[in-house]
C-alpha cells in the first residue's frame, strides 16, 4: 500500500482529502503545518507528498526547499495543493522541483489521476533499465503503454540502401533518427591515410544516429550499409518531442550514449595493448554477442574479412593469417565465407 503524506492546515479540507485518498486504497498520514509535515517526511519517508502552500510556521515552498536539501527525500514526488492560481506561484512551484500543482476546489478524480501519474513516473525513475535497446523498449512500454520503440518508427518513410552505400557522413549535421527495418549498418572513422576503424555495428531493430542528435553536434563517424538495408527515417522534430515529453526516455538514451563511450574506451585500449591473436578473438566474440545475444548454436559470424579486420584494428592480411591459425587449432571453421566459432571458451581465455 502506497503511503501519502498530506500537509494541510484547513481541518475540514484535510479530513475530506483523507477520505478521498482512503477510497483509492492509500495509507494517509497528515500534518497541519509545514514544519510538522517536514519532520514527518524525514521520519516516515512517504511515497508521495501533497502539500498546501499558505500555512503557518512553514509554508509549502519552505517544505519543498528543505526536502531538496536532504538527499534521502529529495526525489519524493511532491504535489502542491492550493487555492492560489497566479501564474507566478505556478512557475515558482515547478521551478523549485514540484511534480504537479492542483488548485482548489478539485475533484477526487483529478487528485487520483495526479497521484497515479506521479507514482508511476517515480517507479520508472527508480527502476534500472539496461542501457540498450531492450531496456529502452521496456522503459517505453512502462512510460507510454506502447509495446516497443518500434512504434516511433511505424508509418515512416522507408529508405532503401545498397551494399556499401553511405547513409550519413562524418562532419554532416544530423536531421533525423534512423531505425533499421532490415539489413545491417556499420559506423566507422578513417585516419589521414585512409585506414578505417569500425566504431559500431547495427542490425534490424536497432536505432542509430542518436549520438549527434543528443549532443547537438555533427556526426563523428560515417554510417554505411554493409548489405541490402531498409531504414525507417524519424525526423529530428519527432525525436526531440519524444525526449521533451518523456524525461525517463531521454535519460535512457543518455545512458546508452554513456555505455557507447565506455565501450569505445575499452575498444581503444584493446587496440593499443592487445596482441594480434587477442584482438581477433575479441572481435569474433563481440560480433557473436552482437548478432546472437541468445547464444544459440550455430555460432556463426557473418561479416567480410575487410570489415572484421577494421573492427579488430589490424591489416586484412594479418587477420587472414590469424584466422588460419585459429582454424588449425580447431577454434573456428570457415564455411562459405562465414566464420563458425567452435570453441568460445578458448577464444574467451585468450582475452581474459
Amino acid at each position: 500500500m502506497k503511503k501519502i503524506l498530506l500537509i494541510e492546515d484547513n481541518e475540514e479540507l484535510r479530513e475530506n482529502t483523507v477520505d478521498i485518498l482512503a477510497i483509492a486504497g492509500y495509507s494517509v498520514l497528515t500534518a497541519d503545518n509545514g514544519m510538522i509535515g517536514f519532520e514527518m517526511i524525514l521520519q516516515h519517508r512517504p511515497d508521495l507528498v501533497i502539500c498546501d502552500i499558505m500555512m503557518p510556521v512553514l509554508d509549502g515552498f519552505g517544505v519543498l526547499h528543505l526536502m531538496q536539501q536532504h538527499e534521502e527525500v529529495r526525489d519524493t514526488p511532491f504535489i502542491f495543493l492550493t487555492a492560489k492560481t497566479e501564474r507566478t506561484d505556478f512557475r515558482r512551484a515547478m521551478g523549485m522541483g514540484a511534480d504537479d500543482y492542483i488548485t482548489k476546489p478539485f475533484t477526487g478524480t483529478e487528485l487520483w489521476d495526479a497521484i497515479t501519474s506521479r507514482l508511476k513516473k517515480a517507479a520508472i525513475k527508480n527502476q534500472y533499465f539496461p542501457p540498450n535497446l531492450q531496456g529502452l523498449n521496456t522503459l517505453m512500454y512502462q512510460a507510454t503503454g506502447k509495446e516497443s520503440l518500434r512504434a516511433l518508427a511505424e508509418g515512416r518513410n522507408i529508405d532503401k540502401y545498397k551494399k556499401k552505400q553511405v547513409i550519413y557522413a562524418e562532419g554532416n549535421h544530423p536531421s533525423r533518427l534512423f531505425f533499421i527495418e532490415k539489413g545491417r549498418v556499420k559506423t566507422s572513422k578513417s585516419n589521414d591515410q585512409g585506414k578505417e576503424f569500425v566504431t559500431e555495428l547495427y542490425s534490424a531493430g536497432d536505432f542509430f544516429g542518436y549520438t549527434a542528435l543528443l549532443e547537438g553536434s555533427v556526426y563523428k563517424d560515417t554510417a554505411v550499409a554493409i548489405e541490402e538495408t531498409e531504414i525507417a527515417v524519424i525526423p529530428l522534430e519527432d525525436f526531440e518531442e519524444l525526449l521533451h515529453n518523456n524525461y525517463e526516455v531521454a535519460l535512457q538514451f543518455i545512458r546508452m550514449l554513456a555505455k557507447n563511450v565506455t565501450s569505445r574506451e575499452q575498444q581503444l585500449l584493446g587496440l593499443a595493448y592487445n596482441s594480434l591473436r587477442k584482438k581477433v578473438a575479441e572481435a569474433l566474440l563481440n560480433l557473436h554477442k552482437k548478432y546472437n545475444p541468445q547464444n544459440e548454436p550455430p555460432f556463426i559470424v557473418k561479416i567480410s574479412r575487410e570489415n572484421l579486420a577494421n573492427i579488430a584494428g589490424t591489416a586484412t592480411e594479418s587477420l587472414i593469417r590469424t584466422l588460419s591459425d585459429f582454424r588449425e587449432e580447431k577454434l573456428i571453421e570457415i564455411k562459405d565465407g562465414q566464420v563458425v566459432i567452435l570453441d568460445q571458451h578458448k577464444l574467451a581465455n585468450m582475452i581474459y
